[in-house]
């Protein structure tokens, strides 16, 4: 599958950027129910991105490093999560537009090590704040500054190559399409609801009723 000619990635960050400053007046989170259309979108034929045990609820945040909205949401994000249900299985995925993306590369075969803990957030920071890493980093660069941080070098590299990180950067670009993500930071709801909000405060709010909407179904 090949993106469409039409499709603009920062579209809705853009959107969302200008809509910041509404955050403040979100509407509280025991607001009326999400409305089709305007708080999110049904996702035709969606599937999550992993399977599902019963009554598990998937909630996977589509990101990319390079985007600064995603920095900005990465810590609501961590303190938001810690209060998820157990049956709540919230999953980070890195934006793969193409799928050689070094960042998303480097996320799997960091990932694969068990590595992950030490490089997520290090990695919005080399981007936005100490500028470590450039928002088009190659592979090479994103090793060189994991090694930095006391990953294994070498075994990275060896799992950036890997079949295992290659069939992983080819399902999320096929779940970005599925999905129909037009931007980062997206939420997507057991690969069947797409989150549409006008906030970060937003996103999160219609993200908890769409979880326990989603719940109350399973009951």
């Amino acid at each position: 599958m090949k993106l469409s000619p039409g499709f603009r990635p920062f579209d809705w960050l853009l959107g969302l950027l200008l809509a910041l400053p509404l955050a403040a007046a979100a509407a509280p989170a025991d607001a009326d129910p999400p409305v089709e259309g305007r708080d999110y979108v049904l996702i035709a034929d969606g599937s999550p991105w992993q399977p599902l045990a019963d009554g598990e609820v998937e909630v996977v945040e589509i990101f990319s490093y390079a985007c600064h909205i995603c920095d900005e949401l990465h810590p609501r994000v961590e303190a938001w999560r810690r209060t998820l249900p157990e049956s709540v299985r919230f999953t980070y995925l890195p934006v793969a537009y193409r799928v050689q993306d070094p960042f998303a590369t480097g996320f799997f075969a960091a990932e694969a090590l068990g590595e992950l803990p030490r490089v997520h957030g290090a990695t919005f920071d080399a981007v936005h704040r100490n500028g470590s890493l450039a928002r088009n980093a190659s592979t090479g660069e994103i090793a060189g500054y994991y090694g930095e941080l006391g990953v294994d070098r070498e075994r990275l590299e060896r799992a950036m190559a890997a079949d295992e990180t290659r069939q992983k950067l080819n399902a999320a670009h096929e779940f970005l399409l599925r999905s129909g993500a037009q931007g980062t930071p997206t939420v997507i709801i057991n690969g069947r609801y797409r989150v549409q909000a006008r906030s970060l405060q937003d996103l999160l709010r219609i993200s908890d009723q769409l979880i326990a909407k989603v719940r109350a179904e399973s009951r």
